[in-house]
């Protein structure tokens, strides 16, 4: 069992991202209903680009989800429609949290923001985290395989019945992904990486066939899973859903394959810190491509383009973070390595391209 110290905790709000207390205690007050007592606001830490907070009134506890301060890129940090997609979702996607409130008027705290309810489990963060330190890694395994069956159930949800239909647009979805996030890399550029302008250019030309449409989070890892206190092998909620749309579910799987670090992976991959992958008893990016096909019944041919991409992406969102931090626009000391990480994930796609295949990249 979890020790109650595991449960994903809140601290003082970091300087520089604090909220308008006293307007947004008038806000809710007007808009919400039973709550009652002084509102308490501490600050989720972990987070690397919408921010997240924990308020408290009384004994109920709310999660307020704004924009990061000093972005550029608004279509990233729609609060309104992250707060309808989890509306829809919440109805037929048990493992999405419930929101109760949106607020459009930035006058409110400086940007449009929603509040969800809080869900209480264990994220495992980090290369080693302690709530995983007693895992055998027969369990490791069964909670690697229900993190990858999680994906799969999510792709296999009936986007109607969900009313997501119109939320986005699966035609030639692929593509505009790839000049998408190319485009803001460049946008976002601070530094010369040309390993990874490499696989930008090598993306286009190798645009593989559309494979369906599906809701896609768009972010899914261990850091967005929230985990049942008494049964770690249990995903009960995830989170973040600020990236998530209609589009092909074989991107989807392709940028948590950008995030899985595997044991034979290069010293400078490993380090980065992207969860606990590399505990004994997970699944390789090969073992949790595999174990997707199995439960999703989708043909997965063509997975480096998928994982090259989610290279791409996930090196263009660290690059938009570091270079908000070049700009001063957060002081947020986490964010000062970030060029390392772009240039590593470059590195990465660079030996696997030259490799064609997706493991054994050390």
């Amino acid at each position: 069992m979890a020790e109650t110290l595991h449960l994903d905790a809140s601290r003082a709000v970091r300087p520089g991202e604090e909220l308008d207390l006293p307007a947004l205690t008038a806000h809710l007050q007007a808009h919400l209903d039973g709550l009652a007592g002084p509102l308490v606001v501490e600050q989720f830490p972990s987070g690397h680009s919408n921010l997240t907070y924990l308020l408290r009134a009384g004994d109920r506890e709310l999660v307020l989800r704004r924009p990061p301060f000093g972005t550029r890129v608004k279509t990233a940090h729609d609060m309104g429609r992250e707060h309808r997609i989890l509306a829809g979702l919440c109805r037929v996607y048990p493992k999405a949290p419930r929101p109760l409130l949106y607020c459009a008027d930035p006058a409110v705290i400086g940007a449009p923001f929603y509040l969800m309810e809080r869900v209480r489990g264990v994220i495992l963060r980090g290369r080693q985290p302690k709530a995983a330190a007693g895992l055998a890694p027969a369990a490791v395994r069964r909670l690697c395989e229900a993190l990858v069956d999680g994906l799969a159930e999510l792709h296999a949800v009936d986007v109607a019945a969900a009313g997501l239909a119109d939320v986005g647009h699966p035609e030639g979805y692929v593509r505009r992904q790839v000049e998408g996030w190319t485009r803001r890399y460049f946008d976002a550029k601070t530094d010369e990486v040309p390993a990874l302008e490499a696989a930008a250019a090598w993306l286009p030309c190798h645009l593989p066939p559309e494979s369906g449409a599906a809701i896609i989070h768009n972010d899914y890892k261990y850091y967005n899973v929230v985990l049942d206190p008494d049964d770690l092998t249990r995903v009960v909620a995830v989170l973040d859903w600020e990236m998530a749309s209609v589009g092909d579910p074989l991107m989807d799987l392709g940028t948590s394959l950008g995030y899985w670090v595997d044991p034979d992976d290069s010293p400078e991959h490993r380090m980065l810190p992207f969860g606990p992958t590399t505990l004994p008893g997970n699944l390789t990016r090969a073992e949790v491509v595999v174990r997707y096909t199995e439960r999703s019944g989708r043909d997965v041919r063509g997975v480096l383009f998928y994982y090259v991409f989610a290279l791409l992406k996930v090196a263009t969102i660290a690059q938009q973070i570091y270079q908000r931090f070049v700009e001063g626009h957060t002081k947020d000391p986490r964010f000062a390595a970030m060029i390392f990480g772009v240039r590593i994930l470059g590195a990465t796609a660079a030996r696997a391209l030259e490799l064609g295949r997706i493991d054994r990249l050390g």
